[in-house]
C-alpha cells in the first residue's frame, strides 16, 4: 500500500461521496441549480490533478466538481455556490456549473460546451509569457472537440508551443448522442490532435494510474517548453446527463452496457488496495468533511438583494 494509492483513493472516494450527498439533496430543492455529476468519470481529474502543482491552472466544464475538487477547491465553497449561498464560491451566482477557487488555481468552469478550451489556451499563454513553469489543464467532453474552437486551440497551442494539457473524458455520448453517430471515425479525437501537432495519448479503460502516468510525461515535457498534449480518457458516465438519477429506461443506453465500467470502477478498485484500518479512517474523515460543509452551506445567508448589482460592469 503506497502512499499515492491512498492519497488517490482519498481523492477518489471524498468526490465520489459529494457526487452522491448531491444527488440525496438535490430532490428537496435546496439546491438551486441544474447539476452535472461526476460519478463514473472521477478518475481522470484526480489522476492529472495529482500531478499538477499550487501555481498550474486548470479549466473546465459543467461537469467539474470532480475538476475542482482534486485541484485543491474549496468543498463548502462548492456545496454552498450549489445552494446558492453568499458564501458560495462564486458568492451564489453561479451555481453548480460554474466553480472557481483562484487560490487553489481552478481558473472556473463554463456552462457553454467547449468554451473552456480557448480560455484556458489563452491562461497559458500567459504561463509562457511568464516563464514560471507553471501549466494549464483544461477537461472536456468528447462532444466538445467537434466545436471549432477545439481544433483553433490546439492549432495555436501548438504553434506556440503552449504549456497546456488537453483533457477529453470521452464518457461516449454528447448528451444522449453516441459518437458513433457523430464521427465518422469515432476513434478519431486523437488522430485530430495529432494533425494539428499536439501529442496524444488514449487510455481505454479508465485506469487511475494510466491516466496519472500519461499526465505526469506530458507536463514534465511542457514544463521544459516541451509544447501541449492531449489525453483522451475513455470513461463512462454512470447518471443522467443532468440530474441526479438513472436514465437507462430512456432508450439510448442500457445496464448491460454500463456494467462493465461498474465492475472495474476505480473507487472500489483503490479502496480494496488499501487495508480496512486505513481505508476506515479516510473514509470516516471524508464523511465528517462533507458533513461540515453540508451544514455551513445550510446555515449560511442567501445574497442581499443589493448583490444583484454587484460585478456589473456594462
Amino acid at each position: 500500500m503506497s502512499e499515492e494509492t491512498v492519497r488517490l483513493y482519498r481523492s477518489l472516494k471524498r468526490i465520489r461521496r459529494v457526487e452522491e450527498v448531491t444527488a440525496e439533496i438535490y430532490p428537496s430543492d435546496k439546491i438551486k441549480s441544474p447539476v452535472h455529476l461526476a460519478i463514473g468519470q472521477e478518475q481522470v481529474s484526480v489522476a492529472v490533478c495529482d500531478v499538477l502543482g499550487p501555481r498550474d491552472w486548470v479549466g473546465g466544464s459543467y461537469r467539474s466538481h470532480a475538476m475542482h475538487l482534486a485541484k485543491g477547491g474549496s468543498l463548502p465553497g462548492l456545496i454552498a455556490e450549489m445552494y446558492g449561498k453568499e458564501t458560495g464560491c462564486c458568492r451564489g451566482k453561479g451555481g453548480s456549473m460554474h466553480v472557481i477557487d483562484v487560490a487553489a488555481g481552478v481558473m472556473g468552469s463554463s456552462a457553454v460546451v467547449g468554451t473552456q478550451i480557448p480560455m484556458a489556451t489563452g491562461y497559458a499563454l500567459a504561463a509562457k509569457m511568464a516563464g514560471d513553469g507553471s501549466v494549464v489543464a483544461v477537461f472536456f467532453g468528447d462532444g466538445a472537440t467537434e466545436e471549432g474552437c477545439f481544433y483553433e486551440s490546439l492549432n495555436f497551442a501548438a504553434l506556440h508551443r503552449l504549456p497546456i494539457l488537453y483533457v477529453c473524458e470521452n464518457n461516449g455520448y454528447a448528451i444522449h448522442e453516441p459518437l458513433s453517430k457523430r464521427r465518422a471515425r469515432p476513434e478519431g479525437i486523437c488522430g485530430a490532435a495529432e494533425a494539428l501537432g499536439v501529442p496524444a495519448t488514449r487510455i481505454d479503460d479508465g485506469c487511475v494510474f494510466a491516466i496519472r502516468s500519461a499526465a505526469e510525461t506530458a507536463v514534465r515535457t511542457m514544463r521544459t517548453g516541451g509544447g501541449p498534449a492531449l489525453i483522451e480518457a475513455v470513461v463512462y458516465r454512470w447518471r443522467q446527463h443532468v440530474g441526479p438519477n438513472e436514465d437507462y429506461d430512456q432508450g439510448y443506453r442500457g445496464h448491460d452496457e454500463a456494467q462493465p465500467w461498474k465492475e472495474r470502477d476505480q473507487v472500489a478498485r483503490l479502496a480494496g488496495m488499501l487495508d480496512p484500518a486505513t481505508r476506515e479512517a479516510v473514509d470516516a474523515g471524508i464523511e465528517a468533511e462533507i458533513e461540515a460543509a453540508v451544514a455551513f452551506a445550510e446555515s449560511s445567508p442567501v445574497p442581499a438583494a443589493e448583490e444583484l448589482y454587484a460585478d456589473v460592469f456594462a
